[in-house]
C-alpha cells in the first residue's frame, strides 16, 4: 500500500519535515519520546508472559474508575437533601445513566479482586524481596487506599442499604483504643449522621483518597521501572519486548475485564438503588459490602467489651506480618512461610465470608428486611414517575406519604395488637397477642359487612367476638332478628348492605356502586323499615334522633375512619360503649398524616402503576351525601 495522497491547497498541505520539526521540538522540551522508547522497548527476560498481566489491567480498571467517577460527580448533588435524588436521575432518566454506574460499581469490586491476585503473584514470584520492600509496602497501601473509595462511595447514594452499612462501619471506628469517639465524631461529622457525614465521606472518595491513589500509583510505577521485573523460572526462555509481546497480552487482559464488568452490568440491570436513607427506620439488614463481609462475620464471636480485639488488634497484627514480609523472606524458610500465611489469610477471609452469607441466607428477618428493601425501591419508582418527578421536599418525603408504604407499619406498631388484615399484622408476621377487634381487611366493603350481618360470623373472631360487643344489642339483632329472615326480608337486607357500603366510596368499588345505583337508593329507605329498624339505634342521614350506636352517615368513609381514630368515644362512634380502642387523635398517639396513612392504606387508596398522582382521587368525600 502507497503512501497517502497529500492534501493540495493552502493550510491542508502535508509538510513532513514542519511535523518532524515539531516533534523534535516537543521532545527536546520534554524528553516524551525518550520515556516512550524507554517504557515500551523494555527487555522482560524469559519473554512476555500472561502472568504479568495483573499490574496493567489493575492499572486499567482504576482509571475506568477515574473516567467514569468523574462523568458521574458531573451529575451527583453531594448533600443529604439531593444526594439519592441525583443518584436516582442518573440510573433512571440520564441518558446511559444506569450502564455508568454500573460499570463504576461493578469495576470498583473487579479492582479489590485483581489487586489481591496481583498481592498473591507479587508475593508467589518473591517480588517483595530486598531491593523492592518499599514497592511492596506502596502495594499495601494501595489495597487500603482502595478499600477506603469502596468504603466511602458506598454512602454517596444515601440510600438505606448505603446509610446504615456506613453506620456499622463507623461504629467499628469508634471502638479505635482512645481515639475511637473522636475518630468517629470526625468522620460522620458530629454526634449524629446527616448532610455532614456525606459531604466528608464525598470529599475522602472523590478529593483525598484518589489523591493518595495517584501518587502511590506514581510511587509504585517508579520503583518498579527503577528495579524492573521480578521473573521465576526464566532461565531456558529468550527475552522478549514490552512492545508488542506484552503489551497485547495486557491490552486483550485488560478487555476482558471490561467485558466481564459489562456482562455483569448487563445481567444485573446496573448497581442497586434502594430507597432514600431514612434514619428513623433502623435496616434490619445492614451489612457491609461483601469484600468486608469476612470482619463483619469475624466480630460476631468477640463479646461485647472485647470487640476492640477482633476490630483492630487482630487485623492490626495481620496487617503487620503482611508488612514485615520483605524482612521475614531473609529467613531461610522465610518465604515459605509467607505463602503458607498468605495462603491461611485468604482462605480464613473466603471461610468467614461464606459463613456470613449462609447465615444471611438462613436468617428470616434478614431476608424480610432485603425483600421490603427491594420493594421500596420499585415502589419509589411508581411514585416518582406518577408524580412527574420528585418533589422539592425530596424522596423521603414521597415515600413517608405514600399509604401503601407507611399505612402497614404504623397499623403493625400501634393497631395489630387487636386488630388484624387477613388475619396478619399489616407486614405479613402474625401477631404474638390474641385477637380482640375485628379483621379489617377490606373494611367498608360489601363483602365485609356480608361476614358482620352473618350470625355464624358476626361472634367470630374475624368481628367482634373478642370485644364487649359480642353480647350487646348488635349481637341480638344479628343473631335473633337477622337468623331468622324471611326471603323478603333477606333481599331487603342486601339492598341495604348496598347502600350501607356505598356510604364508605370505596374506590375500588366505585363502578359497581354507581351499576346499582337504584338499589341502592331503595336500600337507604329499607333501613327505616320496620322489618330492617337499622335507624331504630342509629343516626342515618337525619333519620332518628336517639342515637345509641355509631352513626352511619357516611359509614367506612375516609372521614368516618378518620373521625373514628381520632376519638371512639365521641357520641357519633360509640361513646360510653368504646370498649378499650384508644382516642389515637385526642391522646396524641398518632399525628393526623399517620391516621391518614392508615385510613388510606386499608381503604385501597394509593398510586399504582401508571397512575398519575396529580389526579389520584384521595376518597375524601362523605359517602352518601
Amino acid at each position: 500500500m502507497g503512501p497517502l495522497p497529500e492534501l493540495s491547497g493552502g493550510p491542508y498541505r502535508k509538510d513532513p519535515g514542519a511535523m518532524r520539526a515539531l516533534l523534535d521540538w516537543f521532545d527536546d522540551r520534554t524528553g516524551a519520546r525518550t520515556l516512550l522508547r524507554a517504557v515500551l522497548f523494555e527487555r522482560i527476560p524469559g519473554g512476555a508472559r500472561w502472568r504479568y498481566v495483573w499490574g496493567s489491567t489493575l492499572t486499567f480498571a482504576i482509571v475506568v474508575q477515574f473516567v467514569t467517577g468523574l462523568v458521574l460527580w458531573a451529575s451527583y448533588s453531594a448533600n443529604a437533601q439531593g444526594a439519592w435524588e441525583s443518584v436516582y436521575f442518573i440510573q433512571h432518566q440520564m441518558l446511559g445513566g444506569w450502564v455508568l454506574r454500573g460499570i463504576h460499581h461493578y469495576m470498583a469490586q473487579a479492582t479489590i479482586i485483581l489487586l489481591v491476585v496481583h498481592l498473591m503473584q507479587v508475593v508467589i514470584d518473591g517480588a517483595y524481596r530486598a531491593p523492592r520492600e518499599v514497592n511492596f509496602w506502596f502495594g499495601l497501601g494501595l489495597l487500603l487506599v482502595v478499600l477506603g473509595l469502596s468504603l466511602t462511595g458506598s454512602l454517596l447514594p444515601w440510600d438505606q442499604k448505603g446509610y446504615w452499612a456506613t453506620k456499622v462501619a463507623t461504629n467499628i471506628a469508634a471502638m479505635t483504643p482512645v481515639v475511637g469517639e473522636s475518630l468517629q465524631r470526625l468522620l460522620i461529622g458530629g454526634v449524629d449522621y446527616g448532610h455532614l457525614t456525606l459531604t466528608r465521606f464525598f470529599a475522602l472518595h472523590a478529593g483525598v483518597l484518589p489523591g493518595l491513589l495517584v501518587l502511590m500509583i506514581v510511587g509504585h510505577v517508579y520503583l518498579f521501572r527503577r528495579h524492573g521485573v521480578t521473573t521465576a523460572n526464566t532461565k531456558d526462555a529468550p527475552d522478549g519486548m514490552f512492545w508488542p509481546e506484552q503489551v497485547l497480552r495486557d491490552g486483550v487482559a485488560s478487555l476482558a475485564v471490561m467485558l466481564a464488568v459489562l456482562a455483569v452490568v448487563w445481567a444485573t440491570g446496573g448497581a442497586d438503588l434502594g430507597a432514600p436513607a431514612d434514619p428513623t427506620e433502623p435496616y434490619a439488614a445492614a451489612r457491609p459490602e461483601w469484600y468486608f463481609l469476612f470482619l463483619f462475620q469475624w466480630l460476631k464471636y468477640f463479646p461485647a467489651g472485647l470487640e476492640v480485639v477482633g476490630a483492630h488488634l487482630v487485623p492490626g497484627l495481620v496487617f503487620t506480618v503482611l508488612a514485615a514480609m520483605p524482612i521475614s523472606a531473609r529467613w531461610r524458610w522465610g518465604h515459605r512461610f509467607n505463602l503458607a500465611t498468605l495462603a491461611a489469610l485468604l482462605v480464613t477471609m473466603a471461610g468467614l465470608t461464606r459463613l456470613a452469607m449462609i447465615q444471611d441466607g438462613a436468617d428470616p428477618e434478614y431476608a424480610a428486611a432485603t425483600a421490603e428493601s427491594h420493594a421500596q425501591a420499585e415502589r419509589m419508582d411508581i411514585l416518582v414517575t406518577a408524580q412527574h418527578g420528585i418533589p422539592a421536599a425530596g424522596g423521603l418525603a414521597l415515600l413517608r406519604a405514600d399509604p401503601l408504604t407507611q399505612g402497614p407499619r404504623i397499623f403493625s406498631t400501634h393497631c395489630s395488637g387487636c386488630h388484624r388484615v387477613d388475619g396478619l399484622d399489616g407486614l405479613g408476621g402474625t401477631p404474638t397477642d390474641t385477637q380482640s377487634a375485628p379483621d379489617l381487611a377490606g373494611f367498608g366493603s360489601r363483602a365485609w359487612l356480608e361476614g358482620m350481618l352473618d350470625p355464624e360470623q358476626f361472634g367470630s373472631p374475624a368481628y367482634f367476638g373478642g370485644t364487649s360487643h359480642r353480647r350487646g344489642a348488635m349481637s341480638r339483632v344479628v343473631e335473633r332478628r337477622i337468623a331468622n329472615y324471611d326471603d323478603s326480608q333477606v333481599a331487603q337486607l342486601q339492598r341495604v348492605i348496598k347502600a350501607l357500603s356505598a356510604e364508605a366510596q370505596l374506590p375500588s368499588q366505585a363502578l359497581l356502586d354507581a351499576s346499582d345505583s337504584r338499589e341502592i337508593e331503595q336500600g337507604r329507605l329499607d333501613m327505616s323499615s320496620e322489618s330492617i329498624g337499622c335507624t331504630d339505634c342509629h343516626v342515618f342521614h337525619g333519620v332518628n334522633q336517639e342515637q345509641r350506636g355509631p352513626e352511619l352517615t357516611g359509614w367506612g368513609s375516609r372521614t368516618w375512619m378518620l373521625g373514628m381514630l381520632h376519638d371512639p368515644g365521641h357520641a357519633d362512634y360509640y361513646g360510653e360503649d368504646n370498649d378499650d380502642m384508644p382516642a389515637f387523635g385526642m391522646d396524641e398517639i398518632l399525628t393526623e398524616a399517620e391516621m391518614a396513612l392508615v385510613v388510606d392504606w386499608l381503604r385501597g387508596v394509593w398510586v399504582r402503576e401508571g397512575d398519575d398522582a396529580t389526579a389520584q382521587s384521595r376518597g375524601d368525600d362523605v359517602g352518601g351525601t
